[in-house]
C-alpha cells in the first residue's frame, strides 16, 4: 500500500490506493524476461485510465516506413488545415507502456494546444536494447520534419514531449538530431517527470525508494533492461543529465513532488539554466510518479495536462 506521508495530495493517495487493490488481485509482475506476461498485467489495468477526454477530429493509427520496419504510430487531430504537432512518446520505464495507456493524455494535449499529436509505438525493452527506441523515436522526428505536410502538419512547428522514460527518450532525440540533423529546429520539449540519469543514489532514491509507485528497485531493474551494457548507462543519449545541454530548445518539466526521479529533474532544470536554455519547471506537491495517467481521479493531473497544453499553444503561436 502507498507509504503513510503527510504530503499526499488527497486525491494522490486515493488513486494510488486503488491501482494497488487492482494489482493485488491479480498474480503478481515478475521482473525477469521474457515480460509478455509481465506486460499484460501491468498495462492492463491502466487501459481504462486512458479512456474519455477530449473527441478529436481525426483519431487512427497509421504506419511510417522506420529503420527497416512499419513503425505503429498513434494520430490525434482536433481540426482542420495545417496544424503544428507534438510527438509524444509514452513511459513505462523502457519495458511497459504503448500508444493505448497513453490516448487520453495525447489527446488532451491535442484539444488543449489545438496542435496534432503523433505517439510511436516505439520498440521495448529487454528486447530492443539502447539505443533502438532512441533512433526509432528520432527517425519519426525526421520523417515529420520532411514529409509531415503529407498528413497536414507544419514541419516548422515541432515539439517533442514525454513522460518518465518517454521523457528520457524525447531529450535524447533532441540532443541526437542536435548533432545528426542540425536543420531540423525543435519548437521546445516537453519533459514530464522524465529518467535524465543512470544513478540511483539521490537524496529522492533514498527517501521514495518504496511506497510512491515507482520503486529504486524497478529502476534499478528497468536501466538493466533498457542499457544491458553498463558503459551505455553514462552515455549522454541514455543519461542526458550527463550532456552538453547547449542548444537544446525551450523546456517545460513537470516535477512529481513524492517521486525518487524527483532530485534529477530539479538538477535537470538548473542544468539546463546554466546552459542557456529558457526553462519552465513546476512542481506538483503531493504528487507521486506517473500522476497524469490519473487524469479522471486527479486534480493535480489535470491542472498539469492544461499546464502542458497552454505551454504548447504558446510555443506554437
Amino acid at each position: 500500500m502507498p507509504a503513510q506521508d503527510s504530503r499526499w495530495d488527497p486525491e494522490m493517495l486515493a488513486f494510488s490506493t486503488m491501482m494497488e487493490q487492482r494489482a493485488a488481485a491479480q498474480p503478481p509482475i515478475v521482473l525477469t524476461p521474457p515480460l509478455d506476461e509481465a506486460r499484460k498485467l501491468n498495462d492492463g489495468p491502466q487501459l481504462d485510465l486512458a479512456q474519455g477526454g477530449p473527441t478529436m477530429a481525426e483519431s487512427g493509427d497509421r504506419w511510417l516506413p522506420i529503420r527497416g520496419r512499419r513503425l505503429l504510430c498513434r494520430f490525434h487531430r482536433p481540426a482542420g488545415g495545417t496544424l503544428p504537432v507534438l510527438i509524444y512518446i509514452h513511459g513505462g520505464g523502457w519495458v511497459w507502456g504503448s500508444v493505448d495507456t497513453h490516448d487520453r493524455l495525447m489527446r488532451e494535449y491535442a484539444a488543449a494546444a489545438g496542435c496534432a499529436v503523433i505517439g510511436p509505438d516505439y520498440a521495448l525493452s529487454p528486447e530492443a536494447a539502447f539505443p533502438q527506441g532512441l533512433e526509432e523515436c528520432a527517425a519519426v522526428v525526421r520523417w515529420v520534419a520532411r514529409h509531415g505536410a503529407e498528413w497536414g502538419l507544419d514541419p516548422a512547428r515541432i515539439v517533442i514531449g514525454g513522460d518518465s522514460a518517454g521523457a528520457n527518450l524525447a531529450m535524447g532525440v533532441a540532443l541526437l538530431l542536435r548533432e545528426t540533423d542540425p536543420d531540423i529546429r525543435l519548437s521546445g520539449l516537453l519533459l514530464n517527470y522524465g529518467v535524465f540519469d543512470s544513478r540511483l543514489d539521490t537524496a529522492t532514491y533514498r527517501e521514495f525508494a518504496e511506497g510512491y509507485f515507482l520503486t529504486r528497485e524497478k529502476m534499478r531493474f528497468y536501466w538493466e533492461c533498457y542499457c544491458p551494457r553498463p558503459a551505455d548507462r553514462l552515455s549522454p543519449l541514455a543519461a542526458p543529465l550527463r550532456a552538453d545541454l547547449r542548444g537544446i530548445p525551450p523546456v517545460l518539466l513537470h516535477i512529481a513532488e513524492l517521486d525518487v526521479l524527483a532530485a534529477e529533474n530539479h538538477a535537470m532544470a538548473e542544468r539546463l539554466r546554466a546552459s542557456g536554455v529558457a526553462v519552465e519547471s513546476r512542481l506538483s506537491p503531493g504528487t507521486a510518479h506517473g500522476f497524469l495517467r490519473a487524469l479522471a481521479y486527479v486534480g493535480a493531473s489535470r491542472q498539469a495536462a492544461a499546464d502542458g497544453g497552454a505551454w504548447l499553444a504558446r510555443r506554437f503561436a
